[in-house]
């Protein structure tokens, strides 16, 4: 499986829980930084990013991948709009969440949101 890595960079630790909650070993991760210009449209930088993980067509469509997000709002829904139309579903994503009392500030991996099958529940409450 490929984490595709727009976020901070991910611990050994985080990795490992990564896998074991997609149920696949992590094969690589691929970290994109998410530097986006505040100024310019969203959705050209959004493209950009998705370029900038050097997947083909095919790949974008086959690749088992699991998302690390990027953590401003408005670049997270341009960049998932993208993969959307790339993938044709949405991708899984990992949500992490701080460890209570660390210091430094640490974080851990809290789940794997399988976007996907959330978009398809809401579909029944239409």
């Amino acid at each position: 499986m490929l984490i595709l890595n727009f976020a901070h960079p991910l611990t050994e630790p985080q990795i490992a829980k990564i896998a074991a909650l997609a149920g696949q070993a992590v094969d690589e991760v691929r970290t994109i930084p998410a530097q986006l210009d505040l100024e310019a449209p969203f959705a050209p930088q959004a493209a950009a990013l998705a370029d900038a993980a050097g997947l083909s067509p095919e790949a974008w469509q086959t690749t088992p991948l699991v998302v690390a997000l990027p953590s401003l709002n408005y670049a997270t829904a341009a960049l998932l709009a993208e993969m959307h139309g790339r993938m044709g579903y949405f991708p899984p994503v990992v949500r992490l969440r701080p460890i209570e009392g660390a210091i430094p500030p640490r974080f851990e991996v809290a789940e794997v949101l399988d976007l996907q099958a959330i978009r398809a529940r809401a579909r029944t409450r239409r």
